[in-house]
C-alpha cells in the first residue's frame, strides 16, 4: 500500500512509519516517484494559487464558480489543473448540482512538512559550520 493510499485512509501513523524525512534517511525509489507526483503537482504557480485558494477559504471548502474567475484561463483548463491536484492527494471535491466544491487534504501538506523539517537539532552540510552549529 502506498503513503498515499495510507494517507487517504486516515492512518498517517502507517505513512509516518513508511516514509521517513527526506532528511533523516534515503528516499527509496517508490517512496520519491510519490513524492515526485506531489511536487510536480506544486511545480506551477497556477496550481499553487489554486491549493493556496482552496486552503485558505473560510469553511474550508470552494466551489470551481468561485475559483475560476481569478484566472486568465478557460475553465475546461482549470478544471485540469484541479484534477493534478487531486490525483496527488492535495486537494479533493465533491458534485453537488452542477458545481463541484473542493476542499484542502491536510494530511498530505502535514506529510510534506513532515518530509522536509530537519530534525530538531541536527545541523546538515557545510551551512551548519559556519552558522557556528556542531557537525
Amino acid at each position: 500500500m502506498s503513503k498515499q493510499e495510507l494517507l487517504v485512509m486516515g492512518r498517517p501513523e502507517a505513512a509516518e512509519a513508511c516514509c521517513p524525512g527526506l532528511l533523516t534517511a534515503p528516499l527509496d525509489e517508490q517512496q520519491a516517484d510519490e513524492l515526485a507526483k506531489v511536487f510536480k503537482a506544486l511545480g506551477d504557480p497556477v496550481r499553487l494559487r489554486l491549493l493556496s485558494m482552496i486552503a485558505s477559504r473560510a469553511g474550508g471548502e470552494v466551489c470551481v464558480c468561485d475559483l475560476t474567475p481569478a484566472f486568465d484561463l478557460s475553465q475546461p483548463t482549470i478544471s485540469h489543473h484541479l484534477k493534478l491536484l487531486r490525483q496527488a492527494g492535495l486537494i479533493d471535491c465533491e458534485r453537488r448540482g452542477t458545481w463541484v466544491y473542493y476542499w484542502l487534504l491536510p494530511e498530505t501538506t502535514d506529510r510534506l512538512a513532515g518530509i522536509l523539517t530537519r530534525p530538531g537539532g541536527t545541523a546538515t552540510g557545510p551551512a551548519s559550520s559556519a552558522t557556528g552549529e556542531a557537525s
